[in-house]
């Protein structure tokens, strides 16, 4: 469910996101008659406000968990961590080359 969940508000900022480019681009404007422009309202549009509040959401939500991070940091936690990734590449790439050989000696033959 989360997943889904940060799928969903990615598709909704990336919309949001291609929405104000469009807005803002010279080449969304429609050709055609010469009309006066009219002064536009100082308030800022929905979408913008949509915009600024998704952003600044998106902040706090960093923010937390940054803030979660470092509370739970722990430096021997980091080094078993660095100590299981680098015992882990190293098995990965011994089997990895046991498999290609294997492979290699069974397409080849003798």
């Amino acid at each position: 469910m989360g997943t889904r969940f940060l799928l969903a508000l990615f598709l909704v900022l990336l919309v949001l996101g291609f929405a104000a480019a469009l807005t803002h681009s010279p080449t969304a404007e429609v050709q055609g008659a010469q009309l006066p422009q009219q002064d536009e309202p100082s308030s800022p549009t929905l979408l913008t406000q949509m915009q600024e509040s998704l952003s600044s959401y998106w902040d706090s939500a960093k923010e937390a968990a940054r803030g979660l991070y470092e509370k739970t940091y722990l430096p021997t936690v980091d080094e078993k961590l660095r100590d299981m990734y680098s015992k882990s590449t190293a098995a990965v790439s011994t089997y990895a080359g046991i498999f290609t050989d294997q492979l290699l000696t069974l397409l080849k033959g003798d």
